[in-house]
């Protein structure tokens, strides 16, 4: 068994950290409009600056993914995270 190269562990990590990214950005989202209905525009808005940062992240990741070929394809896992409501 060969061990696996850095290139083939970012095939299967990048498109991990993207899904997970884009499930913060949907809890920011969420927790940014939480905070405008109870008027706390403010932090409603540094929410939606997280949201921001996450997408410029997000696009670095997929140029790096886009570098190295793609996702690769056998061997990818779901994993899920447990988030308060």
């Amino acid at each position: 068994m060969n061990p696996k190269t850095t290139v083939e562990k970012l095939q299967v990590l990048l498109p991990h950290w993207l899904e997970h990214n884009e499930h913060h950005g949907a809890e920011f989202r969420k927790w940014a409009q939480e905070a405008r209905q109870e008027g706390q525009e403010a932090l409603a808005r540094i929410l939606d600056q997280a949201v921001e940062s996450m997408a410029a992240t997000d696009a670095v990741l997929k140029k790096a993914l886009a570098e190295i070929g793609g996702p690769k394809q056998e061997g990818h896992h779901h994993h899920h995270h447990h988030h308060y409501d």
